[in-house]
């Protein structure tokens, strides 16, 4: 299936989603992040702040549980900037204040900008992905643009409320594969060795 029916399929599927499965969906996500992966070598996380209107996975759960248990992590967040068309990475603390940009998402209203290539994880916003490690966002080519100019070694995760389909017919060279994808139930792991990138759940 190609990225724009997908697109149509899953906005549906989310949207049908009640306060209280995004809730408890959410909170299934943010306690695999923390069992998967040992936040203790990570110094910059880059992750998105939710877009409650389009039910979004809440990561405000695991910026709260970062800031109270791995003080040495500096956290970023997004900002679009219209002109380049490319995101910015801002710092995200307790205290920061958040405004509403164009399209009504919230960013810092600071400008203390960290460069992308001292980002050691980004958890990354996505509609649905495939067995392939390929996703399907909201079609702009932001994040495909950022998490190529991110390190070889930067951790790229998804995170996404439903399993991942078999394939996506449309990638092109221009999208960027997750290394990680979790769900509510798995997080499925890409198999960098193989001649093609297979997910595989742990």
């Amino acid at each position: 299936m190609k990225k724009s029916e997908l697109r149509k399929i899953y906005l549906e599927k989310r949207k049908a989603l009640a306060p209280a499965e995004i809730k408890q969906k959410s909170l299934q996500i943010a306690e695999l992040f923390f069992q998967k992966f040992d936040l203790r070598k990570i110094n910059f996380l880059h992750c998105f702040l939710p877009i409650e209107r389009f039910n979004e996975i809440d990561t405000k759960l695991i910026f709260h549980r970062v800031w109270f248990e791995f003080s040495q992590i500096e956290t970023l967040v997004p900002r679009i900037n219209f002109e380049t068309g490319e995101i910015e990475h801002l710092k995200f603390t307790p205290v920061t204040e958040l405004v509403q940009n164009a399209w009504l998402i919230h960013e810092p209203a600071h400008n203390e900008l960290v460069e992308s290539g001292r980002i050691d994880a980004v958890l990354v916003p996505l509609l649905c992905f495939d067995l392939q490690g390929f996703r399907v966002g909201y079609g702009k080519g932001f994040y495909d643009k950022f998490l190529a100019q991110c390190r070889q070694d930067c951790l790229k995760i998804g995170l996404s409320y439903f399993p991942p389909i078999k394939a996506i017919e449309d990638t092109n060279e221009f999208d960027v594969k997750l290394d990680y994808c979790l769900t509510p139930e798995k997080m499925f792991a890409a198999e960098h060795t193989e001649k093609h990138e297979k997910f595989k759940s742990k």
